[in-house]
């Protein structure tokens, strides 16, 4: 522990945010680091919990309260060494986690919880500041080849735990860049680019090789790799988003929001785009879907300056704070207000979009909207909604982005081809002890497998998938 007294001594900070009228003008992260004094006082703020519920939340299972005191002693190696036991890409998790541990936090009972997010932030950034982040390669090769297809997070860490088993390890991408939603689905505001770029050359230097631009069950067959492989890892991600099939949905400027955001990464990346320009500039917007994908197109659109945004929720407005139904440690559903929310959004809940209403061109001008009334239980939970009589009304829209969340991986290409087993709900049958498929060489992990889900979730699934995969082998686990 590093200061007994440091949870009454100190509040919680958060670093600064460059000011909304600046950072909307580019797409570089816009967050000032902590001062090492600032850092000092966080993480002496953790209490070293006698039951350490962070350890809980986290999917991870990150060792919270031991890198925290590493951190307020500036025992960087140390802390270093704790975080990356558990976690191989906390340069991405201190960026875009929800921060499951933090509702976890003891401290959180009453007061404001630990930063711990931030801290881990801190700990990945000053380890490769001072160089403590080497290449680990496996002193010796088992002989055994993998071949994991998708480089999103799943797969990512699910390549890094059987690489360092001592396996040879090759990701198959299908898009022309390493790191799947990473590096197409999150902007560069919250997540640029170098930084999935200094970690793939890091694990290329341990010895994982990436094939991008490789399809597999299109360009690629996938009967090839269950021959070249002695196992296979299915990481592809839950890429089918969810539709709104309502009157109007085929005209111009009704769009999915991935396909929003992956133009805009391509193009701050100044890659060509080979498809329709999907452009928010000069537009009254409307997202539909309240989740963080809609706040990334919220953050998107105000950058190219949109004539305005609204988003849309089907559910009722949350409560500021935790309720009688969302009891600590339990993960709280609150009011959540984004980065991109506070750079200017009108918010609208409980409501429904009842139709797109086009121009004699087939260019969406408008839709139909109508208020809804949600049944509460006595336990604060939700019971289904019923259409207000009388609330419809039509506002202006150029351009309405679908971010209503993701179904099921694609079926079509590689599942199809590998008559893999799905389950009820389209994603990969593949059971949580063993992340095995029907096929016995081919295992699967992440939103391919558990359906959408957080980046720290895929990052815990691509290791537990590794440790099975390891296992199958009749190795001695290391991952």
């Amino acid at each position: 522990m590093g200061k007994p007294t440091g949870f009454l001594e100190f509040e919680r900070a958060t670093p600064i945010k460059q000011p909304i009228s600046e950072r909307v003008l580019h797409y570089k992260e816009f967050v000032t680091p902590l001062t090492n004094q600032e850092l000092t006082e966080q993480s002496a703020r953790c209490m070293n919990c006698g039951v350490p519920f962070c350890h809980n939340g986290c999917p991870l299972g990150n060792i919270i309260p031991e890198f925290n005191d590493a951190v307020y002693k500036k025992n960087w190696a140390e802390a270093y060494e704790i975080l990356s036991a558990t976690n191989n890409f906390p340069e991405f998790t201190g960026r875009i986690c929800p921060a499951p541990c933090e509702s976890a936090c003891v401290l959180g009972i009453n007061q404001p919880p630990v930063a711990i997010e931030e801290i881990e932030k801190h700990i990945i950034e000053i380890a490769f500041e001072k160089g403590l982040v080497k290449p680990f390669k496996p002193l010796t090769r088992t002989g055994k080849t993998v071949a994991v297809i998708g480089s999103g997070p799943a797969g990512l860490a699910a390549a890094a735990q059987l690489n360092y088993s001592g396996h040879q390890v090759t990701v198959f991408e299908r898009d022309d860049a390493p790191g799947g939603l990473l590096r197409y689905g999150i902007p560069d505001f919250k997540l640029e680019k170098w930084v999935i770029d200094r970690r793939i050359k890091l694990m290329e230097a341990e010895g994982v090789v990436f094939r991008c631009n490789a399809n597999v069950g299109v360009s690629l067959s996938i009967n090839d790799l269950l021959r070249e492989y002695s196992a296979i890892v299915l990481a592809g991600g839950a890429t089918i988003p969810r539709d709104l099939n309502i009157e109007g949905r085929h005209l111009n400027g009704v769009h999915f929001a991935m396909d929003y955001l992956k133009q805009q990464n391509k193009r701050v990346a100044e890659i060509n785009i080979d498809s329709t320009p999907i452009i928010a500039t000069n537009k009254n917007v409307v997202v539909i879907g309240g989740g963080d994908t809609g706040s990334d197109c919220i953050g998107t659109a105000n950058r190219q300056k949109a004539a305005s945004i609204t988003q849309f929720e089907l559910m009722p407005k949350p409560s500021a704070s935790r309720t009688a139904s969302m009891p600590w440690p339990q993960y709280p559903f609150i009011l959540k207000t984004t980065s991109s929310h506070e750079e200017g959004a009108k918010r609208e809940w409980a409501i429904a979009t009842k139709k797109f209403i086009g121009d004699e061109k087939g260019n969406l001008k408008a839709l139909v909207t109508v208020q809804l009334e949600w049944k509460i239980t006595e336990d604060g939970k939700t019971a289904g909604f019923v259409e207000i009589a009388g609330t419809e009304k039509e506002i202006p829209c150029e351009l309405a982005l679908l971010a209503m969340g993701f179904v099921s991986p694609q079926k079509e290409g590689l599942l199809e081809k590998l008559e893999i087993e799905l389950d009820e709900r389209g994603n990969v049958k593949a059971n949580e002890k063993q992340y095995q498929t029907n096929i016995q060489k081919v295992f699967a992990a992440g939103d391919m497998r558990r359906g959408q889900s957080l980046v720290v979730w895929a990052i815990s699934e691509g290791r537990a998938c590794a440790r099975k995969v390891d296992e199958y082998f009749g190795e001695s686990p290391t991952v």
